[in-house]
């Protein structure tokens, strides 16, 4: 296992210099699922909540989320974002709506954090939006699926 590369030899955090890496391409992709009761998704996908298009609100959130993660999240660093995508696949059998984000650039450091901090806002969106209807919503599984470019290379989560 790696060291945790935001803390300097004295123990103190700070932000990693990625000053010396090479600019390349970097794609992350991460996603979640919020669950509800089958009436709040039937809501949700019928069109019929009274605060308009859940979905598109959300994808609009977790864009910005995606935009906004270095002033959310203390140690990242500011990126020229390329590309953000969120796709939602509502499961009826389930009573849930699936989400994936996927974030790009080109530049020194990865956009995992990007990517996870779209899913989870989006979520939140939906969350936020139909909560008069159902507080018991929940939000599960918010995890990185893959990334790509940099030192590192490619890492993509294995089927587990």
């Amino acid at each position: 296992m790696s060291k945790l590369t935001h803390f300097n030899t004295e123990g103190d955090a700070h932000m990693v210099d990625v000053g010396n890496k090479a600019d390349t391409r970097r794609i992350a992709v991460a996603e979640g699922t919020i669950r509800m009761q089958p009436e709040t998704l039937r809501l949700i996908l019928d069109g019929g909540h009274k605060k308009g298009d859940v979905l598109g609100v959300a994808r609009v959130a977790g864009i910005m989320a995606a935009k906004r993660t270095p002033d959310l999240v203390p140690l990242c660093h500011p990126l020229l974002l390329t590309r953000v995508e969120l796709e939602f696949n509502p499961q009826p059998d389930q009573h849930s709506i699936h989400c994936t984000a996927t974030v790009e650039t080109r530049g020194q450091t990865g956009v995992e954090m990007e990517a996870l901090t779209a899913v989870q806002i989006a979520l939140l969106t939906i969350y936020d939006m139909c909560k008069a209807v159902d507080r018991g919503m929940t939000l599960e599984c918010i995890r990185l699926l893959e990334k790509l470019g940099g030192k590192s290379g490619h890492w993509q989560r294995s089927s587990s």
